[in-house]
């Protein structure tokens, strides 16, 4: 099936670009404000003039014609000013990740980019010496913004005569940016000048910008939503809001909007519910029902979520949190199409349904793209007429016009005999649960076969606040839930409960990152792969605990010898009547294998601490603190009694009812410690009682 529209035609024989409708607006509109960022803002012509000079840098280095530069920087005007500098040059761009080098140096790889523009401080952690020549951004510009002593920029001599590239006539198939898909493993796409302008086309002929919009992106400047969404601003006469000194940080961006009056926000459905949703004064989720719209998001007209699957109860409520007249688009495309495919709004709905909690609606196509379903999966056409490109999404073309999402075909599960599930129906069935708002259903391998089916689960936003989890459902109550709505063995045998789900920096939900219960029976299959048996690692365990604990009591006989040598006297009960003689005998005893138990744990407890997989500050902490209170008691105990030899019963009692209590609280806590948690997934499930059902 097709759906598509022609309201944007592609014109092969155009020679318009992005640069020369930003180069209008700079003629025509000089003064006006294109980039807010601080100390870094700089109007149409300021803005204009810095990346001519910067062009005119990159020719005089031997820049080719349709060279490939790669900009990464921290400081986001710089970043528009270089990205703009490249295609005055005649070159393409594309756009690095600088706040996790690792990924940017992945990206850098998989593009070859010629040149690295980019600043001193991401240059050591880009830069691997054998990468792309680097440029530095701040070697002959430190500051963007204007100097006192900087004429403006249409003031007759601030500009170079010299013609640069950029401004001839471009092939509409030429690359002009290199963009990455949100994958684990990043993929260069290569977009032409045609393609971008007809992105930007659509979006303008649906989002309608204007002159006065001031746009604010929440995702990283390396993301398609940014790297390709610029033009929305820059090439519309409106004013692009940005960081200005780092990204965007999620407590920065609702002051910016309400500060800058931003009219159009580009984020993701985290980003969204956090602005919107998340009370400003606690911090905490606060209920939505009946609740006024947001004052601080008054000036927002136009709130564009993009990067993964909002579904329509959440789309209503973010509508109902902006004021009357403000719109949510749900905005659905790939690096391959600029970010631009589909867009759906609640408006488009031609009649009420039900199930919200249950739907995703990505919409129509936006104009001049087109959508086609072969065998259930998306393919978006580009306005160029060129092949139909695969978005490995699962999607329905319903009756009344609109396509509905249906999940990723990565994300299916394969199960033992060969079966494979498709989590997202499960994962919209689940989301009917009224104490759940997030899910994601991911296969891991358990001790009963290869593979089970585990549901992460999150409180919605506006619900109940953290912690303790007891508004979330335990596996019985979500297995009742989802009786009759999914397949036996479609349904999940365990739950885990989350606060939030983790998401990529595109703000995709990142099923990778989703935290792995502690299984003892993987460290025994692993044993058994070595050649060991469950049975024989199991041993092997226990004998290791067996000598730790047998190291413990032959180093308390030592230290039961060394009482004499370091304070003579204070084990001397030649004085003390009976039965307190040999009370504080076994006290001597306590305290010296509590001291060797002490040294044991001091000096092999911590690794085995770690395995627990909690804080490390808070694991360094606990070792300390157990190794503290096993140890302190022999030493303490014998100043103690060289300090005060008198009142022997009193004594007696008083180390009875605190001292010996303690010493087995310590050894107890020291024995939870090292211990492994409880497989989550040994728990009783009602179908294995009955293995034909």
């Amino acid at each position: 099936m097709t759906q598509g529209s022609e309201s944007v035609r592609f014109d092969k024989r155009t020679t318009d670009t992005v640069l020369h409708r930003f180069e209008q607006w700079a003629r025509d509109t000089p003064e006006a404000r294109a980039l807010i960022a601080g100390p870094d803002s700089l109007t149409y012509g300021e803005l204009d003039a810095r990346a001519e000079r910067l062009a005119h840098r990159l020719l005089d280095s031997g820049l080719p014609l349709g060279a490939l530069v790669a900009v990464g920087t921290a400081r986001q005007a710089h970043l528009v000013v270089a990205v703009l500098a490249v295609l005055k040059a005649g070159g393409s761009y594309t756009v690095v990740d600088v706040a996790s080098p690792r990924s940017g140096r992945r990206q850098l790889a998989a593009a070859e980019p010629l040149l690295l523009l980019t600043d001193a401080a991401q240059q050591a952690a880009l830069d691997d010496g054998g990468g792309p020549r680097v440029i530095r951004l701040d070697a002959e510009t430190p500051t963007i913004g204007r100097p006192r002593t900087e004429q403006p920029a249409d003031q007759p001599g601030n500009r170079s005569t010299d013609p640069l590239p950029g401004a001839a006539a471009v092939p509409p198939r030429r690359t002009t940016a290199v963009l990455f898909t949100g994958a684990a493993e990043p993929r260069a796409v290569p977009v032409g000048h045609g393609l971008l302008l007809a992105a930007h086309d659509a979006w303008a002929e649906v989002a309608r910008p204007t002159p006065r919009d001031r746009h604010l992106f929440t995702l990283g400047t390396d993301v398609t939503a940014f790297a390709a969404g610029w033009t929305r601003a820059l090439c519309s006469g409106g004013a692009l809001v940005l960081a200005p000194r780092s990204a965007w940080k999620p407590q920065e961006v609702r002051a910016a909007v309400a500060t800058e009056r931003v009219t159009v926000l580009h984020t993701d459905p985290a980003g969204a519910t956090r602005l919107l949703i998340r009370d400003p004064e606690s911090g905490t989720l606060a209920p939505v029902a009946h609740r006024p719209a947001d004052p601080a998001c008054r000036s927002l007209r136009l709130l564009a979520v993009t990067g993964d699957r909002l579904y329509l109860d959440e789309q209503a409520t973010l509508q109902a949190r902006l004021h009357p007249g403000a719109r949510v688009l749900n905005v659905y495309g790939s690096a391959e199409c600029a970010g631009i495919g589909t867009w759906f709004e609640l408006p488009q709905l031609p009649h009420p349904l039900e199930d919200l909690e249950e739907i995703s609606l990505l919409g129509t196509a936006f104009p001049g793209f087109r959508i086609e379903t072969r065998g259930r999966e998306i393919f978006l056409v580009t306005p160029d007429g060129g092949d139909a490109i695969p978005t490995g999404d699962v999607g329905l073309l319903r009756d009344d016009g609109l396509l509905e999402y249906g999940g990723r075909i990565r994300d299916r599960i394969a199960l033992p005999g060969g079966r494979w599930v498709d989590p997202y129906p499960v994962e919209s069935a689940i989301r009917r649960h009224e104490g759940i708002g997030a899910v994601i259903v991911k296969g891991v391998d358990g001790p009963r076969g290869p593979r089970r089916l585990v549901a992460y689960v999150a409180p919605p936003p506006g619900g109940p606040t953290w912690p303790a989890g007891a508004f979330l459902p335990d596996i019985e109550e979500l297995r009742d839930h989802l009786a009759g709505k999914v397949l036996r063995e479609e349904a999940p045998r365990t739950v885990i409960r989350l606060r939030t789900l983790p998401r990529t920096a595109a703000g995709q939900e990142d099923r990778d990152a989703l935290p792995l219960p502690i299984m003892p029976a993987a460290a025994k299959a692993a044993g058994s792969k070595s050649g060991k048996s469950g049975a024989a690692a199991g041993t092997s365990e226990a004998s290791a605990g067996c000598a730790a604990g047998c190291g413990g009591v032959g180093l308390g006989f030592v230290a039961m010898i060394l009482t004499n040598f370091l304070w003579p006297g204070s084990t001397d009960l030649t004085g003390v009547p009976q039965p307190w003689a040999f009370l504080f005998f076994v006290l001597y005893l306590f305290e010296c294998v509590a001291f060797g138990v002490g040294v044991v744990f001091l000096i092999g407890g911590r690794a085995r601490m770690l395995r627990q997989r909690r804080s490390p500050s808070l694991t360094v902490a606990a070792h300390l603190a157990v190794s503290y209170l096993l140890l302190s008691w022999w030493p303490q105990d014998n100043l103690y009694r060289l300090a005060a030899k008198q009142d022997w019963p009193r004594q007696a009692a008083l180390v009875y009812a605190f001292n010996i209590p303690l010493m087995i609280a310590g050894v107890l806590v020291a024995a939870y410690v090292v211990s492994k948690p409880a497989d989550p997934f040994d728990f009783h499930d009602p179908l294995d009682d009955h293995p034909d059902r």
